[in-house]
């Protein structure tokens, strides 16, 4: 899960965070980079379940 105590730390919501368990975990890691960089450059703070498919769909 994200720091909250980092000012540009990303939050998912349990939901979300479900659906990133179901990424393999040797590339989890980078699969949660690279939505939370999606969110970011959408200007979103929070994943959630919509978000986390927006990004899913982006890259794959």
């Amino acid at each position: 899960m994200s720091n909250p105590n980092q000012p540009d730390a990303v939050q998912w919501t349990p939901e979300a965070e479900a659906k990133l368990k179901e990424i393999p975990f040797f590339v989890r890691p980078a699969a949660r980079k690279k939505i939370e960089q999606f969110a970011r450059d959408a200007g979103q703070m929070r994943i959630s379940v919509e978000l986390y498919e927006q990004a899913k769909k982006k890259f794959s």
